[in-house]
């Protein structure tokens, strides 16, 4: 693709082209104007090609829905740096993480079909392997759903790769620790359902319990159930070292554009982070899922599978997250269902509002310091383009007042992972700096209560209990659960 120079009067040309433009022209035009990225340090316009040169990026793809279909799609760069072959349209990558809400929806539709249950005792379910005792466990029962919502309490976050010539490990050996990275058996943390932290190892026990109930590998009940009806050709759980894997891929490369080993991970423990597709049929399965949500034209997910799926099991980490799907993006103040993924070298993440069929998809062959800065920035340039963007409501602001900034202004730190914000008063404002980013608004609504833009949450700035310092909580929209995320720095 050519490279895009836009100059700085493009919104008000951008509004007034697609007044006078058929809908293909339109596309086209959003499309152009996507792929064309305003650059970080001065206002000139560079491409994507460019993104990927700067950061070492070797391969991207990339699908974006609109309307609920499937609006355009793009490729750039190599599938490997050796043989110098094209990426197209049909080029798998590893998905890494993103084989985790493929995992939840699949076993929702498996409990529909009357296959599992989602919220029976999990160990009816075990028979290779059991669960370890533990304190955590002696007033309740496991279940998928705790493991499926990151909540169950278990350890092992992930797992590192593997690839052609290793042992590859049994998901009963990634259990009880005989694999790189851990020495002991996966345990238990906390009690299920009071906490939430992301567990790989919680998903593996989750892919145990299925495939030892119905005899049947996650991959193939995968295929049968979602991969097949939905017509992803391009879609796998299947591992390289497996019959039936697919032939066109993207090898994984490192920070240095090398690549890894042979570049094709494999992955033992499938529902965690064992899938392989394309950005094209991750977009097919979002729209489905978008479909499944309003009730309409879905095929394959029904509506209270993408409900049971997406509603919010606990706000207590970064404002929302459900079985298997991350619910905390606010991006042009639309409610998104998303999730991430990296393997060594490889990854991506995918997007979906829940309303209005919008969404993006996309996966690269690099590693993170490679690919998240193209990817988050292409994402940003994906969203304007498209003008996917809800007003805020500010119908319900309230005065500012010279107390309440003498309170509230001063510097916080994050109490999960120490990062820094500051909230300052500046032209008439009251801001948090940064988001995103950006300094953003905060927008009073009552009771030392904020909102502010593409934000999911309130913001409540009160006295935390557990340690009488000024904090910051999240809560979520039409919920009351709270979670406090920033504290007061003190002097």
């Amino acid at each position: 693709m050519k490279n895009l120079i836009l100059s700085l009067t493009v919104p008000l040309a951008f509004v007034v082209g697609c007044q006078q433009m058929g809908a293909k022209d339109r596309i086209q035009f959003k499309k152009e104007k996507a792929v064309g990225f305003l650059a970080k340090y001065d206002s000139t316009y560079y491409s994507v090609e460019d993104a990927m040169k700067l950061h070492g990026l070797k391969g991207l793809s990339v699908a974006v829905i609109d309307n609920y279909q499937i609006s355009w799609t793009e490729t750039w760069g190599v599938k490997d740096v050796e043989s110098g072959e094209k990426i197209d349209h049909n080029t798998a990558f590893s998905a890494a993480s993103i084989a985790k809400p493929v995992t939840a929806t699949l076993f929702a539709i498996l409990e529909e079909n009357g296959l599992i249950d989602l919220e029976a005792p999990v160990s009816n379910y075990l028979k290779r392997w059991k669960l370890p005792k533990s304190e955590y466990l002696k007033d309740l029962d496991l279940t998928l759903e705790h493991l499926l919502s990151h909540t169950a309490g278990t350890s092992q976050g992930g797992f590192e790769d593997f690839y052609q010539g290793d042992t590859i490990p049994t998901i009963v050996q990634s259990l009880k620790g005989q694999i790189p990275g851990y020495d002991k058996e996966i345990e238990f943390l906390t009690v299920p359902g009071t906490t939430w932290k992301y567990s790989g190892g919680g998903y593996v026990i989750a892919q145990m319990a299925v495939e030892d109930h119905l005899d049947r590998s996650l991959a193939d009940l995968a295929h049968e159930y979602l991969f097949l009806p939905l017509g992803l050709i391009n879609t796998t759980m299947k591992q390289p070292n497996e019959s039936g894997f697919l032939t066109n891929i993207a090898k994984a490369h490192n920070e240095n554009g090398k690549i890894i080993r042979n570049g094709i991970p494999i992955t033992p423990q499938v529902a965690p982070s064992g899938l392989w597709s394309t950005p094209t049929d991750m977009a097919i399965f979002l729209v489905e899922m978008q479909n499944a949500l309003r009730n309409s034209n879905s095929r394959v997910i029904s509506h209270g599978v993408a409900k049971r799926v997406t509603s919010i099991v606990t706000s207590k980490v970064m404002g929302g997250w459900s079985l298997g799907w991350e619910r905390r993006h606010g991006y042009g103040n639309y409610e998104w269902l998303s999730h991430g993924g990296a393997n060594t070298g490889t990854g991506g993440h995918i997007y979906a509002t829940m309303k209005g069929g919008h969404g993006i998809a996309f996966f690269g062959n690099s590693a993170n310091k490679n690919r998240l800065p193209v990817l988050d920035q292409f994402r940003k340039s994906i969203v304007k383009a498209h003008e996917w963007h809800v007003p805020l409501d500010r119908s319900v602001e309230e005065p500012v007042t010279k107390g309440l900034i003498s309170s509230l202004t001063g510097k916080y730190s994050g109490i999960l992972f120490g990062e820094k914000k500051e909230v300052v008063y500046r032209q008439n404002k009251l801001l948090l700096s940064p988001y995103y980013g950006a300094d953003r608004e905060l927008i009073h609504i009552g009771d030392s209560t904020f909102i502010l833009d593409e934000f999911t949450s309130r913001l409540k700035f009160e006295i935390n209990p557990a340690d009488s310092i000024m904090s910051i909580a999240w809560i979520r929209q039409g919920t009351d659960e709270k979670e406090y995320v920033y504290k007061r720095q003190l002097e």
